[in-house]
C-alpha cells in the first residue's frame, strides 16, 4: 500500500437534529473522488471520531468503502490511549474492508518514545491492517521524534507517517526515512506545498474537504517539482488554509461545508463557528468556489 497525493481527512456531516446526514456523506465522498482526491480518511479528528458511536463509525467506514469501490484507498482512525483498545479497533476496521488504519500517537497518557515503539509494533503485528503513523503533538501532548519513526519505518505493516509538525527540519529528518514501503505525508495544510516540493509523498488535508480539485492540482504540481506554479496556487489557497485554523478543527471547515450544502453543525463539546468569523466564512466559501472552478476547468 503506497499512499500519495491529495488525501482528504473527511468531515462528518450531521443533519439539523444532530444525526448523521447520510445523504450528504455519500455526496461528499462522491464529490471528493470526482474531484481527483487520491485517498479518503474516515473518522479522524476532522471527522469528529470522538463524538461518534460504534454504529455510526461502522456505517461511515463501510459506506466509504462501498462508494470508493477500490478507486481510492480508504483509511480510518483507530488510535486510542490504550494499546489493547487500539489493536481491537484496528481489527474491527479490517473486518469493515478499510485499506489502512490511521493510528494517532496515544492521546493524554503521554507515553515515552520507547512506549510509542512498543505501541505501534503491537498494533502493526496484531491489528490486521497496514498502519499509518500519525504525529500531531498539539492534540496528543507527545511528539513522536524522527529517531522513533526510524525504528518503526522498517516494519512491514507500517506504511508511512502523517506528520502534522510544520517544521522544515522535522520534514527533512522524516524524508531521510522515506522508501518505496514508507511514505511521508504532510498533515499540515499551510506547509504542505513546501513539504511536497522537498520530496514528501502527499498531504492528508482538512481544507481539501472544500477545495478538493485545487488540492489535487497542488499536489500534482508540487510533486512534479513545478515550484512556481505550485507556489502560485498555494498563494491563492492561503486564505482558505488560514480560515480552517481560526477555531478548533473542524469548526471552520464545517462552516464552509454547510454553506456548500453538506450538513448543518457539530456535536458538543464543539460548537458552531463564532459570529465574529461568519462573514469570513462567507468570503472563503465564495473564494473556494472560484478556485475550484478554475482548477476543474484546467483539469478538463
Amino acid at each position: 500500500m503506497r499512499l500519495s497525493g491529495s488525501i482528504t481527512a473527511l468531515a462528518t456531516p450531521f443533519d439539523a437534529d444532530g444525526a448523521l446526514d447520510r445523504a450528504a456523506w455519500k455526496r461528499l465522498v462522491e464529490s471528493q473522488i470526482d474531484a481527483g482526491t487520491q485517498g479518503l480518511v474516515v473518522a479522524g479528528s476532522t471527522g469528529e471520531a470522538a463524538a461518534l458511536d460504534d454504529g455510526e463509525y461502522e456505517w461511515l467506514v463501510t459506506s466509504a468503502v462501498a462508494l470508493a469501490a477500490g478507486r481510492v484507498p480508504v483509511l480510518a482512525g483507530t488510535g486510542m490511549s490504550a494499546t489493547a483498545r487500539t489493536v481491537a479497533a484496528t481489527r474491527r476496521l479490517a473486518a469493515m474492508g478499510a485499506d489502512v488504519a490511521l493510528v494517532v500517537v496515544p492521546p493524554y497518557v503521554r507515553p515515552t518514545q520507547a512506549g510509542l515503539v512498543a505501541h505501534y509494533r503491537a498494533v502493526a503485528d496484531e491489528g490486521g491492517l497496514p498502519v499509518l503513523l500519525y504525529n500531531v503533538p498539539g492534540r496528543t501532548g507527545v511528539d513522536m521524534l524522527p529517531a522513533t519513526v526510524a525504528e518503526l519505518a522498517t516494519h512491514r505493516r507500517i506504511v508511512g507517517i502523517k506528520e502534522a509538525h510544520d517544521g522544515v527540519e522535522r520534514m527533512q529528518a522524516l524524508l531521510a526515512l522515506q522508501s518505496e514501503s514508507f511514505a511521508v505525508l504532510s498533515g499540515d495544510d499551510p506547509s504542505a506545498a513546501r513539504a511536497m516540493l522537498a520530496g514528501a509523498d502527499g498531504v492528508i488535508s482538512v481544507a481539501s474537504n472544500i477545495v478538493p480539485a485545487a488540492f489535487r492540482q497542488l499536489c500534482d504540481l508540487a510533486r512534479a517539482g513545478r515550484a512556481d506554479a505550485a507556489g502560485a496556487l498555494d498563494a491563492r489557497l492561503k486564505p482558505v488554509q488560514a480560515f480552517c485554523g481560526v477555531e478548533s478543527n473542524p469548526i471552520p471547515v464545517k462552516a464552509v461545508l454547510a454553506r456548500q450544502g453538506y450538513g448543518h453543525g457539530l456535536r458538543l463539546p464543539l460548537t458552531t463557528l463564532a459570529e465574529a468569523h461568519r462573514a469570513e466564512a462567507d468570503d472563503v466559501t465564495r473564494l473556494a468556489a472560484d478556485i475550484e472552478a478554475s482548477c476543474r476547468a484546467r483539469a478538463a
